[in-house]
């Protein structure tokens, strides 16, 4: 990388996610190690200091913040100095060779005018498992509706266009992509080659069908209008 290229900052909300944050900060080192990344930030709501040991194991940041990831997400954006900004879920790893892609991504022509997301996966075997997948990935592509588990990679100069994320209790995945969808057009939110593989704990403990249901009613009642704070109680 040289001087003028552009940094990026990942963004990570976190609310006692020890367990999980490890391998996703593992797989950043790809970036670091290309002179991609430039900080990664823990916006943590729980217990700061296990995040606190963890992150200075992997050279990130922590930084208080309430508890809800919308308000998370918001504090890390503020926080972060990159040209470009990823956030991920605490339980979300991406795929070995995904900063190869990212950092494709970056030096295309306009790409400070798109944004990208991951291709969805799940960290289990099942063929449950693969049918999620397929009709998650269905919806980001023809939808335009990925959610955040599939990570979010956008420029500073849109992310600040588009407002950046709002401190809603659940849906502020969807609220911001709805708007870059708005004004830039769906050609110009991308889906990358790379996954994004996350963590399979509440499909197992929800139910492989239930689990899914019950979020496409969630997202049935967003549309309709239903309070974000609602919609968080009935996600679980």
């Amino acid at each position: 990388m040289t001087a003028s290229a552009p940094t990026l900052s990942v963004v990570i909300p976190s609310l006692d996610a020890a367990a999980t944050l490890p391998a996703g900060l593992a797989a950043l080192a790809e970036a670091r190690a290309r002179g991609l990344l430039g900080e990664v930030i823990i916006a943590e709501a729980g217990d700061s200091a296990a995040t606190g040991r963890l992150a200075a194991a992997a050279d990130a940041r922590v930084i208080a913040s309430p508890v809800g990831r919308g308000l998370q997400l918001q504090a890390g954006a503020e926080a972060a100095g990159g040209d470009w900004l990823l956030f991920l879920h605490a339980d979300t790893v991406l795929q070995s060779g995904w900063s190869q892609e990212v950092a494709g991504f970056l030096a295309g022509e306009g790409a400070d005018r798109r944004a990208a997301v991951f291709r969805f996966a799940l960290d289990d075997p099942a063929p449950q498992a693969r049918h999620i997948e397929r009709l998650a990935n269905w919806r980001s592509r023809r939808l335009g509706l990925p959610y955040g588990d599939q990570g979010l990679l956008i420029s500073r100069r849109l992310y600040d266009h588009l407002g950046g994320f709002r401190p809603l209790a659940l849906m502020e995945d969807v609220d911001i992509l709805r708007r870059l969808v708005r004004r830039q057009g769906r050609h110009n939110l991308v889906m990358l080659d790379a996954a994004a593989v996350t963590s399979a704990v509440r499909y197992r403990r929800g139910g492989w069908l239930l689990r899914p249901l019950r979020n496409l009613s969630i997202l049935s009642l967003y549309f309709a209008g239903a309070p974000p704070r609602l919609l968080a109680r009935l996600y679980g």
